[in-house]
C-alpha cells in the first residue's frame, strides 16, 4: 500500500510545484496589457497553452455533439456551441501567440484604429 501512495503523492507534489511557478505568469502579463507578449510567453504558449486549448477543443466539439439533442430541446445548441468549440477554438487558432485574451483583443482594436487612419488619411 506504501508503494502505490508514492507515485501519486510525487505527482501531485510536481503538478503543484509546477503551476505554482506557472503563477506569476499571468500577474506578468496583465501589467503589460498593451504591450507585445515576450518569448516566454510566447514558448509557454506555444508548449502548454495551445496543445491544451487544441485538446479541450476537440473535448468541447464532442461534448457538443453529445449533448447536441438536449441543447435543441433546451434550445441553446448555439450557446453550447459557441462555449464549448468556438472560444477555445478561437483561443486556440486566432489568437496572437504568447497574447492573453485581453491582450489579444486590446492588439485587435489597435490594428483597427491604425487601419481606420491610415483610411481617412489615403481619402485626403
Amino acid at each position: 500500500m506504501k508503494r502505490a501512495k508514492r507515485p501519486v503523492v510525487a505527482s501531485a507534489l510536481a503538478a503543484t510545484m509546477m503551476l505554482t511557478a506557472m503563477a506569476p505568469m499571468p500577474a506578468v502579463a496583465g501589467t503589460m496589457a498593451g504591450d507585445r507578449p515576450g518569448e516566454i510567453a510566447m514558448i509557454a504558449d506555444t508548449i502548454i497553452a495551445r496543445p491544451v486549448l487544441l485538446a479541450s477543443t476537440v473535448v468541447g466539439a464532442g461534448l457538443f455533439v453529445v449533448t447536441l439533442p438536449f441543447s435543441l430541446l433546451g434550445g441553446n445548441a448555439g450557446e453550447a456551441g459557441e462555449v464549448l468549440v468556438m472560444n477555445p477554438g478561437k483561443n486556440t487558432f486566432v489568437r496572437c501567440l504568447g497574447c492573453t485574451p485581453a491582450q489579444h483583443e486590446s492588439l485587435r482594436a489597435e490594428k483597427a484604429t491604425r487601419d481606420a487612419s491610415e483610411d481617412v488619411a489615403s481619402a485626403d
